[in-house]
């Protein structure tokens, strides 16, 4: 045995039943690892030098030159070299005073391995699943509506909130669910906190899970509705991902490259030929489908995507979607350096200092936070992180690749968006963006109203925007809310001027909104899953059974309840007459930024039972911040006299009106309407009420673990005893030289010995 190498313990079966000294060793020595990663040569030295030199330069130009305009180029490079920077060193940090991740140890993946939801996944593959599973309707939508209050503010939260907050709460999550056997966050939360912070934190996550996975099909109904192209293109990533799951398990194990180009090319041929299928009439009576036809099958894949095996559809699904999203995101990047264009939309807004915006009302303090959720900070990312991944997870180290460095991507994905909807002319933006109450629903009263905001430099035409809308393809353009459409005009007004030209815009357009819809859908699935597993954990606690992770009927009873929580909730979102975005999508924003509150007010009390004192302030910073944003955008929610923000002003306004005899009311144009209205805002603001206890409840009770544990009190600890590895797979993304002459060795090893059987169940 290598010298370099520290193997499993003699005499002990293999994953084959072949004895442990038969098969080479599970890791790399931490030592020689650590040597080679971290090897400053001359090149690598001016490496880094150059990018910090890049990125501060991109930074001056954005927050402090005033000229004109800026230059779209300048956001791709600060983000970039950002996000190098933080993942080379602050992540790096936090894995060796916090973490402190050990390749010797097996994962649950490993000890536990079932087949269905235990299974080691290559990093590669499960990167692309975790990046799918949590880059949801957040990163397209919340920087778009953000783009309200100016450039500046929205970069600044979505660059830095990342890497102090977003991607820390991922990485720590990830990582103590994976050393507790893949526990939910709700679960981890009744054993680090007690019998009151976990029950509370219990109950928060699962409605507030309910409230986001409502949404985000909310969203996904949008954008597919009258969409045959869109339709028939992500209909068909099903088939593909069936294909991919099979041809992995069974046809060619373990050839991920290979069937990453087949599954690309099928993606590709797919999007293609919704075109040519949407223009046909058979294909445009099949695909063009209403939305509550749509919200019924999304539903119905949830609960299916949900209870498969997660080799079989979510797992490759979410992979082969992570193409399409990544490669999109990677391709806007590159047009923007290429085409380079210039933003004139002012660095901070008349809006900012004001809460009469037409996008979204509220001040920039709390709202701008809450607004841009997921491409900064998202507790969804806490469920998704304590659900589907740590299950997933081939070795400890590569929970900093997958958490943390999954989590810069979809803050880049955000700050693509936020470039996107800054580089159109700011009318159009403000004529897509207010609501139809305003702008009438036409091209004259949308300009009319745009025209009366006084914006400096702000005049649009009635031919302007019917002309946008022509170049795209679509019939208007005036008041397509919630984001998705903004930027998919955006994308195309930039990647016309470097692929195609005008005639390509109807295109890049449509292209644009199917690329949203499949980045939606896959949140859908992977949170329907976690969802159950949520719940299965919250009934363990009453009736073991649950616990039972091959118990396939618990699996699908606690499916379908939560299937039906969201489902209905999207049924009555899809028939709300005033459109269910409206209605939900601010109650979404608080509550995604208390559940990330749950979640770091978990991992403080973790941190803390586990004597690491000196680090705290890593999870306390994001912590105290996102509870003084959420706290006071629940009491602005809840409190307000201002019927624009407050829900229970509103409430009563619409109540007194009705009251009155009056037929309608603002944007409600009928008895009906109002009592939606009624009915929705009673929702919104007890909802807001409960989150808002609860989550004070949990942080309380956190803090109250961690005065504990100062005090020398010793918390009994949760995590899974430890099993000794005995599998290998690389640390990190690019396999270093130690790893690949490892990996040479159990190359040699038969497949069906590589494989875990779950040897360590327990």
């Amino acid at each position: 045995m290598s010298t370099t190498h520290r193997g499993s313990a003699a005499g002990s079966p293999g994953p084959g039943g072949t004895p442990a000294t038969e098969l080479p060793p599970s890791h790399v020595d931490p030592e020689v690892l650590e040597a080679e990663q971290t090897r400053w040569t001359p090149l690598r030295i001016a490496l880094w030098i150059g990018i910090a030199l890049l990125g501060g330069v991109a930074w001056v130009m954005i927050a402090f030159a005033r000229g004109e305009s800026v230059n779209a180029i300048w956001f791709v490079f600060a983000a970039v070299c950002s996000y190098f920077i933080a993942y080379r060193f602050y992540a790096k940090f936090i894995e060796a005073k916090l973490t402190r991740p050990d390749d010797s140890r097996a994962t649950p993946a490993e000890y536990m391995a079932n087949g269905k939801d235990y299974m080691p996944t290559d990093r590669r593959v499960l990167y692309g699943h975790h990046f799918a599973a949590i880059a949801g309707a957040g990163p397209l939508v919340g920087p778009v509506l953000a783009a309200q209050m100016g450039y500046l503010p929205g970069t600044i939260w979505i660059i830095v909130g990342v890497i102090l907050a977003g991607a820390v709460q991922d990485y720590l999550v990830l990582f103590f669910s994976m050393r507790r056997g893949g526990r939910s966050l709700g679960q981890m939360a009744r054993e680090e906190l007690g019998t009151v912070g976990g029950y509370a934190a219990i109950i928060a996550t699962l409605a507030i899970m309910i409230i986001i996975v409502a949404i985000l099909a909310l969203v996904v109904v949008n954008a597919l509705g009258e969409s045959p192209w869109g339709v028939f293109s992500v209909g068909m990533t099903i088939p593909i991902a069936l294909f991919m799951g099979v041809y992995l398990r069974y046809l060619r194990p373990g050839k991920v490259m290979e069937i990453s180009v087949i599954g690309f090319i099928l993606l590709m041929a797919a999007i293609v030929a919704g075109g040519w299928v949407a223009d046909t009439e058979l294909g445009a009576q099949l695909f063009t489908l209403d939305r509550i036809t749509l919200a019924w099958c999304v539903i119905i894949y949830g609960f299916i995507a949900a209870v498969l095996p997660v080799w079989l559809l979510l797992s490759p699904r979410d992979y082969l979607s992570t193409f399409m999203k990544i490669g999109t995101i990677v391709l806007l990047a590159a047009a923007i350096v290429v085409v380079r264009p210039e933003i004139t939309v002012p660095a901070v807004s008349e809006f900012a200092g004001r809460s009469d915006g037409p996008v979204f009302t509220g001040s920039l303090f709390p709202f701008l936070f809450v607004t841009i959720a997921c491409g900064a900070l998202s507790g969804f990312h806490a469920l998704i992180a304590s659900g589907t991944t740590p299950k997933m997870i081939e070795k400890e180290r590569q929970t900093r690749f997958i958490g943390y460095g999954g989590m810069l991507m979809e803050s880049f994905v955000a700050i693509m968006a936020l470039v996107a909807a800054v580089s159109i002319d700011r009318g159009i933006y403000f004529a897509m963006n207010s609501s139809p109450a305003v702008t009438m629903g036409t091209v004259e009263g949308a300009a009319a109203f745009v025209n009366s905001l006084g914006l400096s430099g702000v005049h649009v035409t009635p031919e302007l925007l019917q002309g946008t809308a022509d170049a795209v393809g679509e019939e208007s353009i005036v008041s397509r809310t919630g984001g998705a459409p903004t930027l998919a005009v955006g994308l195309a007004h930039i990647m016309n001027q470097w692929l195609g030209g005008a005639s390509m815009m109807s295109f890049w357009y449509h292209f644009a909104i199917m690329f949203e819809a499949l980045f939606i859908l896959t949140a859908v699935d992977a949170g329907t899953r976690v969802a159950r597993f949520m719940l299965t954990d919250t009934l363990g606690n009453f009736i073991p059974k649950f616990r039972d992770t091959d118990w396939r009927l618990g699996a699908w009873l606690t499916t379908a309840v939560m299937v039906a929580g969201w489902g209905s909730i999207l049924i009555l979102g899809v028939t709300d007459p005033l459109g269910g975005i409206n209605t939900f999508f601010p109650l979404f924003g608080i509550s995604n930024q208390l559940l990330a509150a749950i979640a770091l007010a978990v991992c403080l009390a973790i941190a803390a039972n586990l004597k690491r004192f000196k680090y705290l302030w890593i999870i306390m910073i994001p912590l105290l911040f996102d509870v003084v944003v959420t706290m006071t955008g629940s009491w602005h929610k809840i409190f307000s006299s201002d019927p624009t923000v407050g829900y229970w002003a509103n409430h009563l306004r619409f109540k007194e009106a009705l009251a009155n005899g009056e037929t309608s009311l603002g944007t409600a144009q009928n008895v009906e309407a109002m009592e939606a209205v009624v009915r929705n805002t009673l929702v919104q603001g007890t909802l807001s009420i409960v989150f808002a206890v609860l989550t004070i409840i949990v942080v309380a009770m956190a803090f109250v673990e961690m005065v504990k544990a100062l005090r020398g009190h010793q918390r009994a600890s949760h995590e899974d005893p430890v099993v000794e590895s005995r599998y290998y797979a690389p640390s990190a993304m690019i396999s270093m030289p130690s790893e690949k002459a490892l990996a040479k060795e159990w190359e040699a090893v038969p497949y069906e010995q590589r494989v875990p059987t779950g040897h360590g169940h327990h």
